[in-house]
C-alpha cells in the first residue's frame, strides 16, 4: 500500500457511519470537505449538529483540512441549548488556541435573529447545521430562513448539512399559515406550511428559497433517509433539540400539545413528561380523561396524572393533569389530540383561555378560534386541520429530495 493511500484511508476511517443514515456532515466528511476546501466558513449550529458518530460540527470543521471555521452563529436557546431566556448573548469559543466568536441569532426580537451584514463581509460561505422536529412553530428552520435572506443580500453562498425530519417526512397535519406578515413579528409564524410539514431542513431551505432567489444555495443531502423513518430508525445519536425536548414522543406530541403554550394550561415544563402532560390546579381531570377516553384519538393513551412543574407556568404548584403515552406513533396525529383537548377544556372549564395571537401564530388561521367560540366539535376543527395537508401536498412536491 503506498502512503498516499494509507493516509486516505486513514482519514476515511473515522468517519464510517454505524447506522442506516448518514448526515449531510456525515456525507460532507466523506466527500474530504470538498465543498469548503480553502474558504472561511461561517457557521449555524447548536448541540445538535453532530456526525454519525457522535463528534460535533465544530470539531470537525475545525479539524478538517483546508477549511477556516472563522465565525458560530448560535439560535434560539444559544450555542449549548440550555437557556431558556427570551434573549441570548453573543460569546467566544476558545478552540485550538484561536478564539471564534459566537454570535447570537437569538439576541432579542425578530431583528435580533437576523446576521448582520458586518457579521458575513469576510465570508466565504454560512452553513446551517441544527436538527429541527418537524412543527412549524418550532424555532430553528426560521433561524436558517432569515440567515437565508441576509446570505443573499451578502452575496455569501448558503449551505445547509441536512438532518433527519425526526417524525418522519411523510405525515403532514395542520392548517397552513394564513396570514405572512406575522413573518415580521414572530419565528413561530415564518412560513406557509402546515403545522406538521413533514420536510427536511435542506428542503424546507429549498421551498423557502422559491421567495428569497440564493442562486449559491446548496444542500449536502442525506444518505439513506426515508420519508418513511422516525428519527430512532436512522441509526444516528438522539441530542435533545432544546430544554424541554428530551425524546421522540415529546417530538411527536408537540405539534398538536404545544399549541397549549398559548394558553394558561401547563405543556408539561418541568416535569417528566414535557409535552406528553398536561395539567393546572384547578384541573378537573377526571372529566377530561373521561372525555377523551370516550374520543379514542388514535395512537395515544391517556391517564391521571398530577405534578408540581419546577419551572414554567405554575412553577411550584400541585396541578392535576393527564398523561399521554403514545401506544402507535403511526396512528397517531398530535392535532387530532389537540382538538379533542381543547374542546373539553372549553366544555368543563371557563377558567381555561386561550390568547388567541398566539393561537394564530401557532395553529395558523383564525377559522380555529371562530370554530372554538361556535362550541363546535372535535370533529369540525378536524375537517379544518385536514385542509392544510391535501392543498399543500402539491405545493411542497418541486422542493423534496428524498422518497
Amino acid at each position: 500500500m503506498n502512503l498516499a493511500l494509507a493516509s486516505l484511508l486513514l482519514f476515511l476511517a473515522p468517519c464510517a457511519h454505524p447506522g442506516p443514515v448518514a448526515t449531510g456532515l456525515d456525507v460532507l466528511e466523506a466527500s474530504g470537505f470538498a465543498e469548503l476546501k480553502g474558504k472561511r466558513v461561517g457557521l449555524i449550529t447548536n448541540q445538535t449538529g453532530k456526525d454519525g458518530r457522535g463528534r460535533t460540527t465544530v470539531d470537525v470543521l475545525a479539524n478538517a483540512p483546508g477549511v477556516t471555521l472563522a465565525k458560530l452563529f448560535s439560535p434560539e436557546h444559544g450555542f449549548t441549548g440550555m437557556s431558556e431566556e427570551h434573549s441570548v448573548s453573543s460569546t467566544t469559543l476558545r478552540l485550538g488556541g484561536r478564539e471564534i466568536p459566537i454570535i447570537s441569532l437569538y439576541s432579542g426580537g425578530i431583528k435580533g435573529m437576523r446576521p448582520r451584514p458586518e457579521d458575513l463581509k469576510d465570508l466565504d460561505v454560512l452553513v446551517f447545521d441544527i436538527q429541527d422536529i418537524g412543527a412549524r412553530f418550532y424555532t430553528y428552520l426560521a433561524t436558517m430562513a432569515m440567515a437565508l435572506e441576509e446570505a443573499a443580500a451578502a452575496g455569501v453562498p448558503f449551505m445547509v448539512l441536512d438532518r433527519p425530519n425526526p417524525v418522519t417526512g411523510r405525515i403532514m397535519e395542520g392548517p397552513i399559515l394564513e396570514d405572512l406578515s406575522l413573518r415580521g413579528v414572530t419565528p413561530t409564524a415564518y412560513f406557509q406550511v402546515p403545522v406538521r410539514h413533514g420536510m427536511t431542513a435542506g428542503e424546507m431551505a429549498m421551498f423557502h428559497n422559491r421567495e428569497v432567489r440564493h442562486p449559491a444555495l446548496k444542500v449536502i443531502t442525506l444518505k439513506g433517509w426515508k420519508r418513511s423513518m422516525w428519527f430512532d430508525q436512522t441509526g444516528l445519536p438522539w441530542t435533545p433539540p432544546s430544554p424541554n425536548m428530551p425524546d421522540i414522543d415529546a417530538a411527536a406530541l408537540y405539534p398538536g400539545i404545544g399549541c397549549f403554550e398559548a394558553s394558561n394550561i401547563s405543556v408539561g415544563r418541568g416535569t417528566p413528561f414535557p409535552f406528553r402532560w398536561v395539567g393546572a390546579p384547578w384541573l378537573d381531570a377526571p372529566g377530561i380523561l373521561k372525555r377523551l377516553k370516550a374520543a379514542k384519538p388514535a395512537g395515544v393513551s391517556f391517564a391521571l396524572q398530577a405534578y408540581v412543574p419546577t419551572k414554567s407556568v405554575f412553577t411550584g404548584q400541585r396541578c392535576e393533569g393527564i398523561r399521554m403515552t403514545i401506544t402507535n406513533r403511526e396512528k397517531l396525529r398530535p392535532m387530532e389530540v389537540f382538538a379533542h383537548l381543547a374542546a373539553a377544556m372549553r366544555d368543563l372549564h371557563p377558567e381555561f383561555v386561550f390568547r388567541w395571537d398566539e393561537v394564530k401564530r401557532m395553529v395558523g388561521t383564525d377559522a380555529f378560534k371562530e370554530l372554538y367560540e361556535a362550541k363546535e366539535p372535535p370533529k369540525a376543527m378536524l375537517k379544518l386541520f385536514d385542509t392544510g395537508p391535501k392543498s399543500f401536498r402539491g405545493s411542497r412536491r418541486p422542493f423534496l429530495l428524498y422518497h
